[in-house]
């Protein structure tokens, strides 16, 4: 006897929409994941007194070639470490209040 109730016109349709359903609820696990991971990095990066390039980059938003233009054009002081660049976070901000 069949109901009308049924969802799906077979076993095959319905393991079908099983798996995407599963898929979907992965991926949107993962993006959730993500998301909060990316916003405690920015946070903790806004707390550093000294950040390095690829910190800078990704506080402020811009490429990497463009902090070494910044540093090019003296816009921006570095400070070497041994073979390591930071840049004193105050300076970031100079940046932004004397433009």
């Amino acid at each position: 006897m069949k109901t009308s109730v049924t969802r799906y016109c077979s076993h095959k349709c319905n393991s079908k929409a099983y798996k995407e359903r599963i898929r979907t609820k992965k991926i949107k696990k993962s993006n959730t994941q993500t998301l909060i991971t990316k916003t405690q990095d920015i946070e903790h990066t806004k707390a550093k007194e000294f950040l390095n390039v690829n910190e800078v980059c990704l506080l402020i938003g811009i490429s990497k070639r463009t902090v070494y233009r910044l540093f090019e054009n003296s816009q921006l002081n570095k400070y070497k470490v041994g073979s390591r660049t930071i840049i004193k976070r105050s300076e970031i901000d100079k940046l932004f209040t004397t433009s």
